[in-house]
């Protein structure tokens, strides 16, 4: 494959890094909420699919090896996926400041941003 045609190949989708940090919020809080924010969280990110369009290419969640809140890099957990367009993006930021738990929101207790690019040209096998 030429440099051009990588670059025109990689148009039809925009590789996306979604980096989730988790704050002290969700470390302070007790058993049952960690449980409710949780449970939340599944439900705000499921189908990522149907609702966006998103093909989610894989997570990863390092909660095992890092300990405490992640404000910066490194974050905690991401979700490497192709998304449609750069709306998408926002609208999948905007889960955490949507998504009710209780009486906040789901930014109460983790941030997200994502990282927007294209797929690497090697590396791939």
């Amino acid at each position: 494959m030429s440099a051009q045609d990588y670059r025109e190949d990689s148009r039809k989708a925009i590789r996306t890094l979604f980096c989730i940090g988790v704050r002290d919020a969700f470390f302070a809080t007790d058993a049952a909420e960690r449980a409710l924010v949780i449970d939340e969280s599944r439900r705000a990110f499921a189908d990522l699919a149907g609702r966006f369009g998103v093909r989610v290419l894989g997570t990863m969640d390092d909660d095992e090896v890092m300990v405490g809140p992640s404000t910066t890099f490194p974050w905690t957990a991401y979700i490497l996926a192709d998304i449609p367009d750069y709306a998408t993006a926002a609208r999948v930021c905007s889960i955490l400041r949507d998504h009710p738990v209780g009486e906040v929101r789901l930014w109460h207790y983790f941030t997200i941003q994502a990282r927007l690019g294209r797929p690497l040209f090697f590396g791939n096998e």
